[in-house]
């Protein structure tokens, strides 16, 4: 044998060891993914692996398929990831056929460090560090990078997600679901066409909606669409390339009036494969988590953390942020307590919880948390110390917002400086003086200035485009008419006043 065959031939054999060695991995990891299955869940990893298979088959002459999993480090996100790795798992097994799984987890500053964590131990778990055809990836804006539990979140994200909150904030006054959400929804989407489009492209999106609630959520989009102008031509290919481009539009509009500047930095990608379709899950699978607890919390090493977990999110801390501002606006807006602020939001937040159908166990675990005699003073220093570390706000910044002074011509500025800023309240007329001109115009009384950004949390030229800008503009209203996350409660806007029906939204 010569020299080149006998090194052919060791090659041979060390692929066919590689080789066989991934198998026996997968198999491990199949073989212990289905031992925390029942029986109906392993059925219908087999139904849903076969309608995949032949979903993928007319593409096979390309190569492996790419099958996109947006991966959140919820409890939901996690069980659904963990389905679609069977369904990866046993196709490789059954019929020889591996697509690439592309796992993504678009980040932001309300995601604790539990929750990185718990994305690290599930993958793990499923065996997919070490797979080569799982992708896990990380996308921060439009930057993709591999996942990595420690990677820091770059420091324009975190800024960019602070400034957002704060300028939403200011506009609704603190209203859960707009100043958190609105933002964070529309990166979401974005991470999606970001990592959708990255490298060759993906063929599939996994979802876990029905059909029904993706013609819902597609007619929804298109409506909020035509309210806005077009920025460039609809995307090639129909489908979610089209709700993208629609959503791009949204994005434009959205932020350009939050933020009062024709705004580059948010957009929502588009430039996706036109061939680009969703699989839907939802037939075959039953997200409750209570049906899946030994896979979460025994197989995958899912840990409910307490800041990471507040009412309906298992992957966000922003909710105990929106409880927070409840109990700031009672005190400090309506002159009651913070403590009965707290229980208004978890009158509504429970409610949530269980129109969603959560698991009696964690509607229990928070009540048991708020209902303890230190809950409020405790939940206080905490969700303050997160609000500092995530955003760079301390709680003066957030009581400046929930009374949000400066917007419409500081319509609310008189009772907030009598408030909380006593110090300003000769300087009142100052005040609308140096914010009522454009925000490019040069600052001609530095003293009140800063003292104003350091109430407020916002620089001069963003505390002048609020000034300038209405409450609840249009758009905003209109994504939150169409939001379910909302809800009624009774509640006093004074200490002896009336009680009335008042509608808050949040999570």
């Amino acid at each position: 044998m010569d020299i080149a065959a006998g090194l052919a031939a060791d090659a041979n054999r060390k692929e066919k060891a590689v080789t066989s060695f991934l198998s026996a991995q997968r198999r491990q990891a199949l073989d212990s993914l289905l031992s925390f299955l029942v029986p109906d869940d392993r059925a219908a990893v087999a139904r849903s692996a076969g309608r995949l298979r032949k979903a993928l088959a007319e593409r096979e002459a390309e190569g492996p398929a790419c099958v996109l999993v947006g991966y959140g480090g919820g409890k939901d996100s996690t069980y659904t990831l963990s389905f679609v790795r069977a369904m990866q798992l046993l196709l490789a097994d059954q019929c020889g056929q591996v697509f690439t799984l592309r796992a993504v987890t678009n980040r932001h500053a309300g995601m604790p460090g539990a929750v990185m964590e718990n994305i690290d131990r599930a993958y793990r778990a499923l065996g997919m560090l070490t797979d080569p055809d799982c992708e896990l990836l990380l996308v921060d804006g439009t930057a993709v990078s591999p996942f990595r539990a420690d990677a820091p979140l770059p420091p324009d994200v975190a800024a960019r997600n602070r400034l957002d909150i704060l300028m939403t904030g200011h506009r609704t006054g603190a209203d859960g679901r707009p100043t958190f959400c609105n933002a964070c929804n529309l990166s979401v989407a974005n991470s999606f066409g970001v990592a959708a489009a990255h490298g060759r492209g993906a063929d599939v999106i996994v979802t876990g909606d029905s059909a029904q609630e993706q013609r819902a959520y597609t007619a929804w989009i298109v409506q909020l669409a035509r309210q806005v102008p077009r920025r460039k031509p609809a995307p090639r290919g129909s489908g979610f390339p089209r709700v993208l481009g629609a959503l791009d539009d949204v994005a434009h509009a959205y932020f350009s009036d939050i933020h009062d500047a024709d705004d580059a930095a948010h957009t929502v990608c588009s430039d996706v494969p036109p061939a680009l379709r969703f699989f839907s899950i939802y037939e075959d699978t039953d997200y409750e988590a209570g049906s899946h607890w030994d896979l979460l919390t025994r197989h995958l090493g899912f840990v409910f953390d307490e800041l990471a977990f507040n009412f309906t999110e298992s992957d966000c801390a922003n909710p105990a942020l929106m409880a927070h501002l409840r109990g700031l606006k009672c005190q400090y807006v309506y002159g009651r307590s913070y403590q009965e602020g707290l229980e208004e939001y978890l009158v509504f937040a429970l409610a949530l919880m269980r129109r969603k159908e959560f698991p009696q166990a964690l509607i229990d675990t928070m009540m048991k948390r708020y209902a303890a005699a230190d809950a409020h003073d405790t939940l206080r220093a905490r969700v303050n110390a997160f609000a500092r570390s995530a955003y760079g706000l301390d709680e003066e910044q957030l009581i400046c917002m929930v009374h949000s002074p400066f917007t419409a011509r500081a319509h609310d500025l008189r009772p907030y400086l009598e408030r909380r800023a006593e110090d300003l309240v000769p300087h009142e007329k100052a005040i609308h003086e140096l914010l009522r001109v454009p925000p490019e115009e040069p600052n001609r009384n530095s003293s009140l200035a800063a003292r104003l950004e350091e109430i407020s949390g916002l620089h001069l030229h963003q505390l002048r485009a609020l000034y300038g800008s209405e409450m609840r503009p249009p758009l905003v209203q209109s994504i939150l008419r169409g939001d379910p996350h909302k809800g009624s409660i009774q509640t006093r806007h004074a200490p002896q006043g009336p009680q009335i029906t008042e509608v808050i939204s949040g999570r």
